[in-house]
């Protein structure tokens, strides 16, 4: 069975460039435009890694971070934002993985391959 991905990114373009990627990998990926939408896909299940923007209008991802560990402490949270300052604030070090945004996306996929492959 694929395995699903959640990917909250507020820019669409960075969305669906994730997706097709993803897909092209081999994994399902479900798209959601804000933490709220985010929160909302996870309470129907089904989904393996959450792939999470720190900068979002609204609720940012280090809160939606706090929520999903909270709610589903084993669900795998790889936060993948432009902005490596955050890697030392204490709200982050919760996550599973800390990925600075690349055109080259080798590092996320791997990182992704490495977390699914232990829950296997």
């Amino acid at each position: 069975m694929k395995k699903r991905i959640l990917v909250v990114d507020d820019e669409e373009g960075l969305r669906l460039l994730y997706k097709e990627e993803l897909e092209d990998e081999g994994w399902d990926v479900e798209l959601a435009a804000s933490g709220e939408e985010s929160l909302e896909k996870l309470k129907n299940g089904g989904i393996d890694l959450v792939l999470l923007d720190i900068k979002m209008p609204g609720m940012d991802g280090i809160e939606v971070l706090r929520r999903v560990k909270e709610k589903w402490k084993e669900l795998p949270v790889i936060l993948c934002t432009a902005y490596p300052h955050y890697k030392h604030e204490f709200g982050t070090w919760a996550s599973d993985a800390y990925i600075i945004k690349s055109s080259d996306l080798t590092e996320l996929k791997q990182t992704i391959r490495d977390i699914l492959g232990k829950k296997s």
